[in-house]
């Protein structure tokens, strides 16, 4: 194979395969609406929820205007949890994250109903989709609404894990 031919074949997964969305955030958000519990409806595959089922997240407002974000679940019949923070930003919409010391990440509210029950969100990287809902459950004609949002701003419904919200068994 000549060079030529194996530079070539190194770009073909950057331009051929690079996924496109649209992540820009809602217009307005109304923070005292959005903050309390959240159930995690379906999530896109990653390591630092992997197998984790009855997922659900808690924001609350801290007095210094950030907002301590709970993240729980069930992973092997066991409960976990994990505490982060989160900053706002100028931008409707968009928190800065994290889990992790100083390292932040876009939290992007992309899809808010009126009536702040369902909600998708999205991240600075195509690589992480939520659907979330104040319920465990979310009727069949809103996750429709929400999926044809997801696609239509270029996300792969497809790989969607639908989280298991049913009742857990404690260990």
């Amino acid at each position: 194979m000549s060079i030529l031919a194996a530079s070539f074949l190194c770009l073909v997964p950057f331009s051929c395969c690079a996924q496109k969305v649209d992540n820009s955030t809602v217009k307005s958000i109304n923070l005292d609406r959005y903050l309390g519990s959240w159930y995690e409806i379906a999530r896109y595959d990653h390591s630092f929820e992997r197998d984790l089922t009855h997922a659900k997240a808690q924001y609350a407002l801290n007095p210094d205007g950030t907002i301590t974000v709970t993240n729980s679940g069930f992973k092997n019949g066991r409960f976990k949890t994990s505490v982060g923070k989160a900053k706002l930003t100028d931008t409707a919409g968009l928190l800065r994250v994290s889990f992790f010391g100083p390292f932040y990440s876009d939290y992007r509210v992309m899809m808010l109903s009126e009536d702040y029950n369902y909600a998708l969100i999205g991240s600075g990287s195509p690589k992480y989709l939520w659907i979330l809902s104040r319920n465990p459950k979310v009727p069949d004609d809103v996750l429709k609404q929400i999926l044809d949002v997801a696609s239509g701003r270029g996300y792969d419904t497809s790989k969607l894990i639908w989280v298991n919200q049913s009742m857990p068994t404690i260990h």
